[in-house]
């Protein structure tokens, strides 16, 4: 699905059409989401999915560039009050643009959300070998200085920065939050 991105609890935003949005749109019935993806093809595929579960009303997905996308122009709002950023930035080649564009969109009293590949820092040696070698067959590539450019980002606008491995650095959770 395309990535999402959340407005305020009547508004969610993923960047990355993803079966989250699905996921969270029924988990959160009173807020509106909203979704980009810069695949038609995928957005297809994603828009099926949002009929089959109806959900139209509810879930809007659009074509986006993740890296520079207007939220007043594709959405007709000026912020969101959640933005995700779910298993996408491996996948942007200007990745830290995708998140500098995410964290803009972020309106007062909301947060941006990432989680994505981590470096595998706790887990067997062949683990980490065998999963990039993996990843690198469909153009995934686990973000190294995934906390160095969050950390960037939340320095230059004023954000609060929160950022944990998972699964033994299996995954990467950060968060940044406009007071």
């Amino acid at each position: 699905m395309p990535a999402t991105a959340l407005a305020s609890p009547s508004a969610k935003v993923s960047v990355k059409a993803s079966p989250g949005l699905i996921a969270a749109a029924r988990r959160w019935p009173q807020a509106r989401f909203y979704g980009l993806d810069i695949s038609e093809a995928m957005l297809t595929t994603a828009r099926a999915k949002v009929e089959s579960a109806g959900l139209s009303d509810r879930i809007m997905l659009v074509q986006g560039d993740a890296a520079k996308f207007d939220t007043k122009a594709l959405f007709g709002l000026d912020g969101f009050d959640r933005v995700f950023l779910s298993y996408t930035l491996s996948m942007i080649p200007d990745w830290t643009a995708a998140i500098e564009q995410a964290a803009k969109a972020v309106a007062a009293g909301g947060a941006l959300r990432v989680v994505d590949f981590g470096q595998q820092e706790k887990l067997p040696g062949w683990w980490r070998q065998a999963l990039f070698a993996w990843l690198e067959r469909f153009h995934v590539t686990p973000r190294r200085e995934l906390p160095v450019a969050l950390r960037h980002t939340a320095m230059a606008h004023g954000l609060e920065l929160g950022f944990e491995p998972l699964l033994r650095g299996y995954a990467w959770s950060g968060s940044l939050r406009r007071g």
